[in-house]
């Protein structure tokens, strides 16, 4: 179930080099291979649809067949399930490939695929007794077959427009227990595939009656989005990020089977304390396309970008600067996210928790930054929607406005969090 795409990537010219050397970056050959199958899918198909998809804000179908077909709906489920069985980091470097290309494919990519990283990798290192345990592995291996054998399309609603995307009180949403399951009533906005994926990976509050709903409440459940009662509303018609049509999505007394859970009682609120990398996950979208605007520039100044006269500006001292200028925002960029997504592990340290932080401020305000920088550079011919750095400069405005780590948030927590210790107060 592998996807041929070497071949094709000639047809658009030069071959990409990775993001990140497998050499230089110390990465395996396992790894290396994933990645380049995610790079070369991204350069040679998906580059080429990403403006259709961003002019009708439509979302890009044709892109998850042949992430199918390659084998990449599964790249973090277990080998033992029939899944490529990537890893944090691995996954991370093949989202930020695919972003390079086309953000809203990798960032809806990130919401179906967290829906088996969370439920791989990140579970195994948490805490379940024997039978727990053995529960989970059962119904994990239904939804893993599901996506390897048929294509099914997970997403992961999270926002509801308050506090609790980020983490400050219980889900709004909520899920009442009843005879074999639960009746769902709630409502998830921003909900990136709404109207596209099969299943709704919805993050819900068990309420029990008289009892105050609380985050260690917090139940994981997929909901088929062809359920009564499931339904999707408003339009979408966004800034940028516009291939994710992300609609708002409406739960009215939506029965859920027992089997629907994607981890046991307890165990989402267990990763949210102590796998905090889990939220992360959005920013490799933007660490492609941080890559991308580099890559526009220096193609551009080459006189070498399709599209475009074979006219070389690559001579002015003025242009020379800026590249520098964001050869070196780059990297910066780059580095301290590869540790980020390097380090990720269930009980980080302060130190690593903070880095965290501050990897995802980098990336999510860098990556604008860069796009920014790149626009000046290349002048006003760059603007034209006929060409990507137009599409790349509104989908990078977008990453840090995101829960559950938005731009503010991460200033707010890493301040706070370096000058005082738990439970340390001015009192």
């Amino acid at each position: 179930m592998t996807l041929q795409v070497s071949k094709n990537v000639t047809a658009v010219g030069k071959v990409d080099a990775p993001i990140f050397d497998a050499q230089a970056f110390r990465l395996n050959d396992e790894q290396a291979a994933i990645i380049t199958r995610a790079r070369e899918l991204g350069q040679a198909v998906f580059a080429g649809r990403a403006a259709a998809f961003d002019r009708d804000a439509t979302f890009p179908t044709e892109n998850y067949r042949d992430l199918h077909r390659a084998g990449l709906l599964g790249i973090s489920i277990p080998k033992k399930h029939g899944g490529l069985g990537a890893g944090y980091q691995t996954y991370a470097l093949a989202a930020a490939e695919i972003g390079r290309y086309c953000g809203a494919t990798a960032l809806t990519w990130n919401m179906h695929v967290c829906s088996t990283l969370w439920t791989g990798a990140l579970a195994d290192d948490l805490d379940m007794d024997t039978e727990m345990r053995a529960e989970h592995e059962r119904r994990r291996a239904v939804h893993y077959k599901r996506i390897v054998d048929e294509g099914a399309i997970y997403s992961q609603p999270f926002s509801e427009g308050g506090a609790a995307a980020a983490g400050g009180v219980a889900f709004g949403t909520e899920a009442k227990p009843v005879n074999g399951g639960w009746i769902v009533t709630g409502k998830k906005i921003f909900a990136s595939l709404a109207g596209h994926a099969d299943y709704y990976g919805v993050l819900c509050t068990e309420t029990m009656e008289g009892e105050k709903a609380s985050r260690r409440n917090t139940l994981y459940l997929a909901i088929p989005a062809k359920t009564e009662g499931v339904s999707v509303v408003g339009d979408w018609d966004p800034l940028g990020m516009r291939g994710t049509v992300s609609r708002t999505l409406l739960f009215k007394d939506v029965f859920v089977p027992e089997d629907a859970a994607l981890m046991p009682r307890g165990v989402y609120f267990q990763a949210a304390q102590r796998w905090p990398h889990m939220f992360l996950t959005l920013s490799p979208t933007y660490m492609g396309l941080a890559q991308a605007a580099y890559d526009f520039t220096v193609r551009y100044l080459r006189g070498e970008m399709p599209g475009t006269p074979p006219v070389k500006r690559r001579m002015y001292p003025t242009k020379q600067i800026a590249v520098a200028q964001m050869q070196i925002k780059l990297e910066q960029i780059k580095a301290i996210w590869f540790q980020a997504v390097t380090e990720a592990c269930a009980n980080p340290s302060k130190e690593q928790v903070l880095r965290a932080y501050a990897a995802q401020y980098s990336v999510m305000e860098g990556a604008n930054e860069l796009a920014a920088l790149a626009i000046r550079t290349c002048g006003g011919q760059s603007m034209l929607k006929s060409l990507p750095l137009e599409r790349i400069y509104r989908d990078s405005r977008c990453g840090s406005l995101m829960l559950p780590w938005t731009a503010e948030l991460c200033l707010d927590r890493i301040g706070r969090e370096a000058l005082y210790e738990p439970g340390e107060t001015d009192e």
